[in-house]
């Protein structure tokens, strides 16, 4: 168990996502936690640059949870002042000035990954916490970039 796993094991932590890679990376670290899905049109929302699109998915899926579980629970406050913590995110690929999300099939799957093997693209990521307890929410952005990689032998007489 991380550390952190081990600071926060009185607080009820729920995974706004249906990614597998999220899913392990909380288990790898030792969180017990419970999924749920947003089930949002996230075609529907659109923003102009990738840092604020994925920031707006994630707010759009916490919002969406935060309704489910006030339906599901109406408000029921069964945690017993322990924080419950609501994580959602998001990610997107930039290549060459485009915003790219999930392919919508294997074809497209295709085209991408040929298109990034001529130049390099950048993913751009979100994650949103809200301790629901609270009401408190942090959020952050963050960009990786990829370079191509060129590798040059020398020979040496």
């Amino acid at each position: 168990m991380s550390e952190l796993a081990k600071m926060t094991t009185n607080a009820k932590i729920i995974l706004g996502s249906s990614s597998a890679a999220r899913h392990a990376i909380l288990k790898e670290m030792g969180f017990t936690f419970t999924v749920m899905s947003a089930d949002i049109d996230e075609k529907a929302i659109r923003r102009d640059t990738a840092e604020d699109l994925v920031m707006a998915l994630a707010e759009a899926k916490a919002e969406a949870i935060m309704t489910k579980i006030r339906v599901l629970n109406d408000k029921e406050n069964d945690h017993n002042g322990e924080p419950v913590l609501l994580i959602t995110a998001d990610q997107v690929v930039v290549y060459e000035g485009t915003i790219r999300e999930k392919p919508v099939d294997e074809k497209e799957a295709r085209g991408f990954i040929k298109d990034y093997s001529k130049a390099p693209a950048s993913t751009v990521g979100s994650v949103l916490i809200i301790n629901l307890t609270t009401g408190k929410r942090k959020g952050g952005i963050d960009k990786t970039e990829f370079c191509r990689f060129i590798s040059i032998q020398y020979q040496m007489n």
